[in-house]
């Protein structure tokens, strides 16, 4: 099964099905509500928090709930005012127009943005230069839904435009844990409680991550023929994969360690601990370091990345980064 196959498959359609984000949910039930009695679209809705919380999950159940289209797009991939265009011209009286990493849109573009937001009409300018002529197209009323890991990034002016603002959190042991049994029963694959805990246990608060490795242990469950999954397949599957009982993986400790070792536990700035460890700086802001700062075990200064106590406890290092 494909990637966005499986996606679509274990994602939960209306809001009583979604688990987690109790608070997010609860507000939104009542906004949609309201938004169906007056007989108008929903108030535009950002939706910020690190990679895989369920913000597109999020934005599909709007949808559903309101009984509306949904249109997607992202902003690297809207480049032109006819890309904005043509999918603002498509959307029927209440849909759910549905944009990922929405700080990632061209200034310009956000611009052209506003007006479509506040009063629902498209301003643009056509042709080649000294051809030029100005354009003006109403929209139906719409529903913007905007995603971001990155809430900082978005300009001033933007975020305002956002009637509704919900910050996702990351997801208890518990709630994981009723992700992963969810997630089994529709991929028809059983699998034990303490197995389920297990599997949450190292999924750092993130139900994507939990139904990706829960996808690997079922794998390791099928090669060794067990018919149901249990904690000794989870446990030596996870291990394999490197992960450990706090949702460390190896670049992880990579990142941590470089801190520790090379910088005297910091503060190192992101672009030179990124040269250390070979990877991204996006990649370390958006996939690692969240979930670092969560935990406590990494800081972030105006001057720098620091690796804190608990992170030398768990290396069983102490301040010079010798073992103890």
């Amino acid at each position: 099964m494909e990637e966005k196959e499986y996606e679509q498959t274990i994602r939960p359609r209306l809001i009583d099905e979604y688990i987690g984000q109790t608070e997010v949910k609860e507000n939104m039930k009542v906004f949609i509500e309201a938004a169906k009695i007056r007989g108008e679209a929903l108030d535009h809705v950002l939706l910020y928090g690190p990679p895989g919380l369920g913000k597109t999950t999020m934005a599909f159940i709007i949808a559903n709930e309101l009984n509306v289209n949904i249109k997607t797009a992202s902003g690297p991939s809207i480049e032109k005012s006819g890309d904005l265009a043509a999918v603002l011209s498509s959307l029927e009286p209440g849909d759910v127009l549905f944009i990922d990493e929405i700080h990632r849109m061209p200034r310009f573009i956000e611009e052209i943005l506003y007006p479509a937001m506040e009063d629902f009409t498209l301003d643009i300018i056509i042709g080649t230069e000294g051809s030029t002529r100005n354009i003006k197209i109403d929209l139906p009323p719409f529903t913007l839904v905007g995603a971001t890991t990155k809430a900082g990034d978005l300009t001033s002016p933007l975020r305002d435009r956002f009637g509704i603002v919900n910050k996702l959190q990351y997801y208890t042991e518990e709630e994981l844990t009723q992700i992963v049994k969810r997630t089994s029963k529709v991929l028809e694959t059983e699998i034990e409680d303490e197995a389920a805990k297990e599997l949450a246990l190292r999924s750092r608060g993130t139900p994507r991550i939990a139904n990706k490795l829960f996808r690997r242990v079922r794998d390791f469950a099928l090669v060794e023929g067990k018919s149901i999954i249990d904690l000794e397949v989870t446990r030596k599957a996870l291990d394999r994969l490197k992960i450990d009982r706090i949702g460390l993986d190896e670049t992880d400790k990579e990142i941590l360690l470089t801190i520790i070792e090379k910088f005297n536990g910091g503060p190192v700035g992101i672009d030179t601990l990124a040269t250390s460890v070979g990877e991204e700086v996006s990649t370390i802001e958006d996939m690692y370091e969240p979930y670092l700062i969560q935990i406590g075990m990494l800081k972030r200064t105006s001057r720098g990345r620091i690796a804190t106590q608990k992170a030398y406890e768990y290396f069983h290092k102490n301040k010079q980064g010798t073992l103890l």
